[in-house]
């Protein structure tokens, strides 16, 4: 089953993106932190099919874990959603040549973050910016 990791400190937008994700078929596993998602990695029966993130985030912000996961699970095959507003922009320089982390600019669509988890899904791809 599609499994996707949805890490964000605002319950109302991980509310948004789990009802979206899971009426298109995803299992959805929210963690409210960095911190929570690196601990549900590392305890989890399952590899999430992906990890979506916000970058701004208490105790362990977005860009803290996506280093961690690379550092912990340098062969990992799934991709990591980085989500950022206009203002976070100068965020991505810090991306360079990290493996399959793609960046989402809020505000996110429902539809478009499907269509890029399915593209991801049938070709590895999924660098979409809505």
């Amino acid at each position: 089953m599609k499994h996707v990791l949805i890490v964000d400190d605002e319950p109302s937008v991980a509310r948004v993106l789990k009802l979206t994700l899971e009426k298109a078929g995803w299992q959805v596993t929210w963690a409210p932190d960095g911190q929570v998602a690196l601990e549900w990695l590392r305890k989890a029966s399952i590899t999430p099919t992906a990890v979506i993130t916000d970058i701004q985030m208490p105790r362990m912000n977005g860009r803290q874990l996506v280093q961690n996961i690379e550092a912990e699970w340098p062969d990992r095959d799934y991709p990591i959603y980085v989500m950022t507003s206009m203002t976070e922009r100068e965020e991505r320089h810090w991306v360079g040549a990290l493996r399959r982390v793609h960046f989402l600019e809020k505000p996110l669509s429902p539809r478009l973050l499907v269509n890029t988890l399915a593209h991801e899904e049938v070709t590895g791809f999924g660098d979409f910016h809505g």
